[in-house]
């Protein structure tokens, strides 16, 4: 186990973290009894790790609390999130003989679906939480379990960040949105927020969870983002960036991550969202979820290149961007031999 991360950091969260296998480039399904050959595939850490990836990745200090199992898949995860990717594990456990939960996710046509194999963690993650640390911001993922820890959270005083699976929207609406009481914003995408809230469109969705929690943001893949809050009245909408997606996983992780960053930064609603949207676009032209999150040198590339348009909608990134010498981030690879830097890049 790591060491403790000195406290306060900027963002604390706690979830599951997956072993993700990504396969991109199918056109189609395989029938029953054949067998189809994928173009490209890419493995990396998932689950909460796309979170907390693409925080470190803009410069916050991130800690995570997860439960990790000590076959290859937990070696890998807890390596590639500790060592590379400066993640503090302090408030992680590791559990022999506990088989860590494997994703496999098909990419076909810019749509993908999943295939997850898992066991319930030997301790329920709020037990092993106990007292979060100090922290200027929480993430938390709603749902049917119990999270005391989020009321230690709302008490120290740390904004407290949430989302939710499409999975459990709708299976546990008085749940989710008991808990948003504890939260200060929220950022589901569409679909999730219409079956949270069981209306049909996305602007009566957005009227119905700004009476929950102060600011709502929904992401609407190619139709862009909307943002409610509830203090100024404020609603914003920003138009999706033009991007050929290879991989949309953990496209939503990185949105909320830059989101957060923009948040404790202090910026207005506006740029926060298109900062958010510009990541995640940036993201879903890399294999895998957390390893596809961009790091400053993606954004400054990206920049470089945009034309006088898009300068125009994102002025303000120019005074973002760092000074000192930016270099790539870590990218997803085929292979579990990644840990040791021998592995040959995704394709």
């Amino acid at each position: 186990m790591t060491g403790m991360a000195a406290e306060p950091v900027d963002v604390f969260c706690a979830g599951t973290v997956f072993f993700d296998v990504v396969l991109t480039g199918l056109r189609g399904f395989p029938a029953l009894g054949t067998e189809v050959r994928a173009p490209g595939m890419g493995s990396s850490p998932g689950g909460i790790a796309n979170l907390a990836v693409a925080l470190s990745r803009l410069g916050l200090s991130t800690s995570l609390a997860a439960m990790f199992g000590t076959d290859a898949y937990g070696d890998y995860c807890w390596e590639v999130l500790s060592a590379h990717e400066g993640v503090d594990l302090g408030r992680s456990l590791r559990f022999p003989g506990w088989h860590s939960p494997v994703t496999v996710s098909l990419v076909v046509d810019g749509e993908r679906t999943m295939v997850t194999h898992a066991h319930d963690g030997p301790v329920p993650l709020d037990t092993a939480i106990g007292r979060p640390p100090r922290a200027r911001a929480y993430f938390v993922h709603l749902g049917t379990e119990e999270q005391n820890w989020l009321r230690f959270a709302r008490e120290s005083g740390g904004l407290v960040f949430a989302d939710i699976g499409w999975e459990l929207s709708a299976a546990c609406r008085e749940q989710a949105l008991d808990q948003l009481r504890h939260c200060d914003v929220f950022l589901p995408n569409r679909d999730e927020a219409l079956a949270l809230t069981g209306q049909r469109t996305v602007e009566a969705a957005l009227r119905e969870l700004v009476r929950h929690v102060p600011l709502v943001v929904i992401t609407c893949g190619a139709d862009g983002v909307v943002a409610a809050d509830r203090a100024s009245g404020e609603v914003v909408s920003v138009p999706a960036l033009p991007v050929e997606a290879i991989d949309t996983t953990g496209a939503g992780d990185v949105f909320a991550a830059a989101f957060v960053l923009g948040t404790l930064s202090g910026w207005a609603t506006p740029e926060r969202v298109r900062f958010a949207t510009l990541c995640a676009s940036l993201s879903v032209r890399q294999f895998g979820g957390s390893l596809a999150a961009p790091g400053w040198h993606d954004i400054a590339t990206w920049w470089r290149e945009a034309d006088e348009e898009l300068r125009q909608d994102y002025a303000f990134v120019a005074g973002l961007l760092p000074s000192h010498r930016l270099v790539p981030v870590r990218r997803a690879s085929a292979t579990l031999a990644a840990v040791s830097g021998r592995a040959e890049p995704a394709r």
